[in-house]
């Protein structure tokens, strides 16, 4: 039997086997250390009203399950 699902938590929607990988965007903040922070946000807007960007603080948003760099 196939799962036609791959399950994300609660937080993140699930991705269907037959999605573009590369539309599995999310939104994060990297910190000024240099690394992202250790939470997850339902947005943008959400990330944006978290980060402190006085500190350095960045939003980003990168693929949630893989680095895809696909060439034609």
């Amino acid at each position: 039997m196939v799962n036609k699902r791959v399950e994300q938590d609660a937080a993140r929607a699930a991705v269907g086997i037959g999605d573009d990988p590369r539309e599995a965007i999310e939104a994060g903040v990297l910190m000024a250390n240099g690394r992202l922070a250790g939470r997850q946000f339902a947005s943008r807007a959400e990330a944006e009203a978290w980060a402190r960007p006085d500190l350095g603080d960045q939003v980003v948003e990168f693929n949630i399950l893989c680095e895809c760099s696909f060439t034609s």
